[in-house]
């Protein structure tokens, strides 16, 4: 009896570490195709962000500058 289920548990131990590689190797084949244009409009999304990041920041520096000018000196 504690052979019987000494396989069983093997059993189910051996398949459940399988599943993930099966369905990782289907998913790279039919995903293959639909990611690639996931992937490029994601990175523009973030081109985007990032120039707006950069022009906020100019901006913002700018701002400061001249709001530094403008101040007389502290005395």
């Amino acid at each position: 009896m504690k052979k019987l289920v000494t396989l069983l548990f093997a059993a189910i131990l051996a398949i459940s570490m399988s599943m993930p590689v099966f369905a990782q190797e289907s998913g790279t084949a039919e995903g293959q195709t639909q990611e690639a244009p996931k992937t490029e409009k994601h990175t523009k999304k973030m081109h985007k962000a990032s120039k707006k990041a950069k022009k906020e920041h100019k901006a913002k520096k700018e701002k400061k500058e001249k709001k530094g000018e403008e101040a007389p000196p502290a005395q």
